[in-house]
């Protein structure tokens, strides 16, 4: 999303626009959300910080709005319009969502839901519902943002954003500029007091020993690391005391044994393993073929 944003901005900019364009990073690990925020007007931008009532909602992962932590629908409003890539179709997801404003579904396919093509995919779209940016202005966006990655990168993205400017034709121009926010309008929110806790109450789940045993984070992961018995040589506290979650037990043989329940992913153990004997592997891929480390 970070790569549409930007897209999408530098695109804007081309067109005559003042643009802000940024990326928020929620927790720093692998399958968090990610976020991306552009404005853009055609007069100056007074406004910073993280957009309160967006006009253009994107989601590029059907799974999120059901990810209370995601927040993808905060802020919406009757005249936001969402964008989903999804196989649902749009009247699915605005029964499912409560939505009073516009639905647009984005067809995926194996083409444009492809990881390094998301961001392409998005800012195309984007590009032709503001109705506002031109094919020029947007592949002119594209080849600054994407050029540094290599000619394949490039046409291949040229190629996707196209494809999806060109599927957005029946809804072009529907999303439409807001009101400028004034700090007139600003009203505080309603403070909830919470009493508090004597030490005794509150401090011991805090401080107490495993209090996050029953929270599979290993659900977070989309690599897994994967020990090769014929590699490893049982030097054992590299891997265990490198690894941040304390994932890795070692065995009374000086065997490191993965908590694939608790492991998030991190592939620091994989890094720092002086003979290569773990391997990162996807977790898709082991899920379907079981693992396979000796």
């Amino acid at each position: 999303m970070r790569t549409a944003s930007r897209v999408l901005g530098s695109a804007f900019f081309e067109s005559g626009f003042e643009v802000q364009d940024a990326p928020r990073y929620g927790a720093e690990r692998r399958g968090a959300p990610t976020f991306a925020y552009v404005r853009a007007s055609r007069a100056t931008i007074h406004e910073r910080g993280i957009i309160g009532h967006p006009d253009l909602v994107i989601v590029a992962d059907e799974s999120l709005p059901a990810v209370p932590a995601a927040a993808v629908m905060q802020g919406v409003t009757a005249r936001t319009v969402v964008l989903i890539h999804s196989r649902e179709d749009a009247a699915v997801w605005k029964q499912r969502l409560n939505l009073d404003g516009l639905v647009i579904t984005l067809p995926t396919s194996e083409a444009n839901a492809e990881t390094p093509f998301v961001g392409s995919v998005s800012a195309g779209a984007a590009a032709r519902l503001v109705g506002v940016v031109s094919r020029e202005a947007l592949l002119s966006a594209v080849r600054a943002e994407i050029a540094p990655f290599g000619e394949l990168a490039l046409r291949e993205s040229e190629r996707h954003v196209l494809e999806a400017y060109e599927s957005m034709a029946a809804h072009a121009g529907v999303v439409v500029e807001g009101d400028e926010a004034r700090a007139l309008d600003y009203a505080r929110p309603e403070w909830i007091r919470v009493p508090f806790e004597e030490a005794r109450i509150s401090a011991p789940a805090i401080h107490a020993a495993a209090t996050s045993v029953q929270v599979k984070t290993g659900a977070w992961r989309t690599m897994r690391p994967v020990v090769h018995e014929s590699l490893c040589k049982k030097c054992w506290w590299i891997c265990s005391t490198f690894c941040p979650d304390s994932a890795i037990e070692v065995t009374a043989e000086n065997r490191p044994q993965i908590d694939y329940d608790h492991c998030k992913g991190c592939m620091i153990c994989v890094a720092i393993c002086p003979s290569h004997a773990i391997e990162a592997a996807r977790e898709t891929e082991q899920r379907s073929e079981g693992p396979h480390d000796a």
